[in-house]
């Protein structure tokens, strides 16, 4: 929860303004802990009326913050997406503007994705991007364009994200989740948490010499769907459907459902963890689901919160 991420992560430098671009899921999470630890922090939406914008920026239409806002801006982290020609819209739209300001720190969300199928096997930081699908090329291309920007630049790669009101429960509460099973199949993970976390973190490791330029932002456990499910039901109290075997599941899926399950590995955060000193909150699916558990105000008893 946020009033305990506050309590372990470093505020940005004095005098930083941290400017987000896209604020979705990920990104209002990063500027509400910025501003909870007493900095400075402006999050971008396409639609100004949208909850939480501060400024609107849609590359789509053209519709681009003021110089004046982007003025003093010392941190700057982007969440967008890369656009249908795999050109990165904040680079596009804002290249130019962006080199002329005193960026400290630039951060990039991207996908790992973009290390493809290893069957299961674990892949690190130095590992070449092997991407297969078309989001994932287009993620790669975007992760280049940036590294050719000249700007003080981190990527994240990050899997797939969850936290209070977008997990697992939800499905399993209203008893529309299915159990499917693919043999030794695994996926990656990170709590919203550590994703706000590890972004302090890192920004207070570049001020300190240390910048990598690809991280891995992900927890210590890739699991099994199925495992997952089995703990929400065990928390909420619920039963599930029986177990799907994938091979009869998958002419069932549309493309983008299917392609999640084409690719099977494993994620390290050593270089995260252990090589940087980030502590994850939330290092394993248990620990996330129950804070979302505990979040979404689901009622807790002895006999269904292991």
């Amino acid at each position: 929860m946020l009033t305990e991420l506050v309590k372990r992560s470093p505020p940005l430098p004095t005098g930083s303004k941290l400017l987000v671009l896209g604020g979705g899921f990920s990104g209002q999470h990063v500027v509400a802990l910025a501003r909870a630890l007493g900095s400075t922090a402006i999050c971008s939406r396409r639609d100004i009326n949208s909850p939480d914008a501060d400024i609107a920026f849609d590359s789509a239409t053209k519709l681009l913050p003021a110089t004046k806002v982007l003025e003093g801006v010392t941190h700057l982290l982007s969440c967008i997406p890369p656009a249908a020609d795999g050109k990165d819209p904040v680079l596009t739209c804002l290249g130019d503007q962006l080199k002329a300001l005193p960026l400290q720190w630039v951060g990039y969300l991207s996908t790992t994705g973009v290390y493809g199928d290893r069957q299961g096997r674990w892949v690190t930081e130095i590992d070449h991007p092997q991407p297969q699908q078309a989001r994932s090329k287009r993620r790669l291309a975007c992760e280049e364009a940036w590294q050719a920007s000249g700007l003080p630049l981190q990527i994240l790669r990050l899997p797939g994200i969850y936290g209070p009101g977008r997990s697992v429960l939800k499905n399993v509460n209203t008893g529309q989740s299915r159990m499917i099973h693919k043999p030794n199949q695994v996926f990656s993970r990170i709590h919203v948490d550590d994703i706000a976390g590890a972004i302090l973190h890192l920004i207070q490791c570049a001020a300190d010499g240390q910048r990598p330029i690809v991280i891995n932002v992900t927890d210590d456990m890739p699991t099994a769907y199925t495992d997952v499910l089995g703990f929400a039901a065990q928390l909420l109290g619920k039963s599930l459907p029986e177990i799907e075997p994938f091979a009869v599941a998958a002419a069932q899926m549309n493309p983008m459902a299917l392609s999640f399950w084409q690719e099977n590995r494993r994620v390290s955060n050593q270089l995260l963890c252990r090589e940087l000193g980030y502590s994850l909150m939330h290092p394993n699916y248990q620990s996330g689901l129950r804070d979302c558990y505990l979040a979404e105000g689901f009622k807790v008893s002895q006999t269904n919160f292991p």
